[in-house]
């Protein structure tokens, strides 16, 4: 086990710091739920298939309990601070997991970019509706990237603190307007016509399964933390289910009370007579509650959207460490700070990462939302649903190969398989549908998913490199965690 490379520095992060719920709070604040809630699914509501939305929240809830099986299942055998990277190096070989590193590296910070866009749009309209002040959406960014980048330096127990207060108070607010709109019986009344199966293949029901995977996006960093929990081997299963579980529900019935609050057959002509359908939430909250909560719930989308960043950001830097602790990026990402055990290395180079994409997007003038956000985010979900693809095959190979681990066929080789199948089938419908996802040209679009075989093609090499110049570590890949 490798403790000190030198200079006071460590390769090791804080041992034991986290529990169940501090990393349930990190999963949660990752999926960002109000902004899922307030910018996303009113969009999956308006281009996908209307009222029907929420049952496909269930069914994507049922894929993701398929993959959680197989991927707890294996987090059993691998405590690794490198997530998709380690799990598909365990089972799939080290050059395949070279690709995964990089794609994943790619994924969350491009993901974290791209919500600074959407963080500094709203952030200036909400300062903006609240006191008349102008800002440009550029400086709220960069406001927020000055917090991010000294909570990410900081050690992880101060981020679960700061980021349990968020999740908490950003639920309250959804669950007010929930149980509003339930009592007083939505517009016509209470119903399950969104569970039918007309309201199931209405409009157009893959773009809408697509919104509804993204919104889950997140769920999948709890073994990211495996190295810092307690326990990790009964604390990372337990983490990953409960999130799931709770995103799964809290978005079922949340979305399904949207859907009766503007009236199921009303719901896609009232947004897309709204000139932002963001506001959609707003507007549900002055029909059932009041202006005082839907002035809370405009305050507390701001703060969901920086856990998200800060979630984010914790994981981006926990792959930057990952990776160069690993070898295959350099060495000196795999530091810890010698006081706060922090990856804080991996966290400055991610949030330099950051504050460029932002100057340059805002040096040419491109829309924080349209742009920077819609073609980023929608990019990252590509990557990490073909990345949880890749990692439902990765557990099938990590227990052929071990065949004394298996504790079930059910959950080490067929749900795997089924999550593999669907999870694959969902990110070749994203590619085909990726205009429509992005709101982007054609030729945009192409090159903005050519990014994925471009970072496969770079972690391959930097792989190959590593297997010819080292390789005993080439054959640890994913398998350190010290």
């Amino acid at each position: 086990m490798s403790v000190s490379s030198g200079g006071g520095s460590t390769t090791q992060l804080r041992r034991g710091t986290l529990g169940v719920a501090m990393i349930v709070f990190f999963v949660i604040s990752a999926a960002s739920p109000l902004s899922v809630l307030a910018g996303g699914f009113p969009i999956g509501l308006m281009l996908g298939n209307g009222a029907g939305l929420p049952a496909l929240v269930i069914v994507a809830l049922a894929v993701l309990l398929c993959f959680a099986a197989g991927y707890t299942g294996m987090a059993r055998h691998v405590t690794h601070a490198g997530g998709f990277y380690a799990f598909i190096s365990r089972g799939l070989g080290g050059m395949a997991g070279g690709a995964a590193g990089v794609l994943a590296m790619v994924a969350y910070n491009i993901l974290q970019a791209g919500m600074y866009g959407l963080f500094g749009a709203v952030f200036a309209g909400t300062l903006e509706a609240g006191s008349g002040i102008l800002v440009p959406w550029w400086l709220g960014s960069l406001l927020a990237l000055l917090g991010i980048a000294w909570l990410g330096y900081r050690n992880i127990d101060l981020s679960a603190r700061v980021l349990s207060i968020m999740v908490i108070a950003e639920y309250a607010v959804v669950v007010v307007l929930d149980v509003a709109i339930f009592s007083q019986g939505g517009l016509h009344g209470l119903n399950l016509e969104s569970f039918t199966p007309t309201q199931i293949g209405s409009g157009n029901p893959s773009i809408g399964l697509l919104f509804c995977f993204a919104a889950f996006i997140g769920f999948e960093a709890s073994t990211l933390y495996g190295e810092e929990a307690r326990d990790p081997q009964r604390t990372i299963p337990r983490a990953t289910y409960i999130s799931v579980l709770l995103i799964g529900g809290f978005y079922t019935i949340s979305v399904w009370a949207m859907v009766l609050g503007a009236g199921t057959d009303e719901v896609v002509a009232r947004l897309q007579a709204t000139q932002d359908p963001t506001t959609f939430l707003y507007a549900l909250s002055d029909q059932y509650v009041g202006a005082w909560l839907t002035t809370a719930i405009r305050l507390l989308f701001v703060v969901s959207l920086f856990a998200g960043l800060l979630a984010f950001h914790n994981a981006a830097a926990r792959y930057f460490f990952a990776i160069g602790r690993d070898g295959l990026l350099p060495e000196r990402l795999g530091n810890t700070h010698r006081v706060h055990q922090s990856p804080h290395i991996g966290s400055l180079v991610q949030s330099l990462v950051a504050a460029t994409i932002l100057c340059i997007f805002a040096l040419i003038g491109a829309d924080p939302v349209l742009q920077l956000f819609s073609w980023f985010s929608n990019l990252a979900t590509l990557c990490l649903i073909l990345l949880m693809a890749l990692t439902s095959l990765a557990v099938i190979g990590f227990f052929k190969a071990r065949p004394q681990l298996v504790s079930s066929a059910l959950r080490c080789f067929i749900l795997p398989a089924v999550s593999g199948v669907a999870l694959l089938a969902i990110g070749l419908t994203a590619v085909v549908h990726f205009d429509v996802l992005t709101g982007a040209s054609t030729s945009i679009s192409v090159v903005l998913w050519s990014v994925i075989p471009l970072s496969v093609v770079i972690g391959l090499l930097l792989a190959a490199r590593l297997r010819s110049q080292a390789p005993l570590r080439f054959s640890a890949l994913g398998n350190q965690s010290a």
